[in-house]
């Protein structure tokens, strides 16, 4: 392993480079970012045995949404291999059971059955209005970056992530497991997965970190306020052993 820590940086949902780009100034002398993307697989566990194959013998890993659960996947299959990792606007429960799972499942594919009629650029219209803090919608640069970065993956992707976060995996194990430095963040405003989300998760880890809240921030935080969110990454990075 060379001298700087290797990160390596999982983005989300229909997310790629984009949401991690406007971090890499800030977070580039303390780490070796390796940014990655998901294949067309339709399982959270995939995602993680994909980015294994790839990734140094020993890292620090960032997973930001669904990105967070594709690390805690990692954890699972091999936790001798990750050094740290920051757990970003996620979550760790399975789809819950009765009604609520219902309905959760019931807004997933409409957004799927939005995106095979209108198009992926249509569907993301409708999915920011919830991911990202509401000061930020009339903010044309963000929304325009978010909507084009979806707008590069095709409908049937997407498809095939939703079918991954609904058979999504229960984390809980996984946390209680955990033994190097963990970073919990989360925009403030964040609507999807919130700041009690986080504590909960928290409240599993041996080490109890305390959330890293950025103030104002929703879901979509790394593209919202960079400088914030590199500020505590960067403190967190500090904090693994090399």
């Amino acid at each position: 392993m060379s001298n700087k820590l290797p990160l390596v940086m999982i983005p989300g949902l229909m997310c790629d480079d984009t949401v991690w780009r406007p971090l890499l100034d800030d977070l580039n002398p303390y780490c070796k970012p390796l940014m990655v993307n998901h294949p067309h697989v339709s399982s959270l566990p995939s995602m993680a045995e994909h980015i294994l194959k790839t990734a140094p013998d020993q890292f620090a890993m960032a997973g930001h949404s669904m990105g967070g659960r594709v690390a805690l996947e990692i954890l699972r299959q091999s936790p001798q291999r990750v050094l740290g990792v920051s757990l970003m606007d996620t979550g760790f429960l399975p789809l819950p059971a009765g009604e609520a799972g219902a309905n959760e499942v019931d807004k997933r594919h409409a957004l799927v059955a939005l995106a095979e009629k209108s198009g992926v650029r249509a569907m993301g219209q409708a999915w920011v209005q919830g991911m990202v803090a509401p000061s930020r919608l009339q903010d044309a640069a963000l929304i325009d970056s978010i909507l084009d970065m979806f707008e590069t993956k095709t409908a049937a992707f997407f498809a095939d992530q939703i079918k991954a976060l609904i058979a999504r995996p229960d984390g809980s194990d996984v946390l209680r497991k955990i033994n190097c430095p963990v970073q919990l963040l989360c925009g403030e405003l964040d609507s999807w997965s919130n700041v009690a989300q986080h504590e909960a998760m928290s409240a599993l880890l041996p080490s109890r970190p305390p959330v890293d809240v950025i103030p104002g921030a929703g879901h979509m935080c790394t593209m919202e306020d960079p400088a914030s969110v590199a500020k505590a990454m960067a403190k967190w990075l500090q904090s693994i052993p090399v």
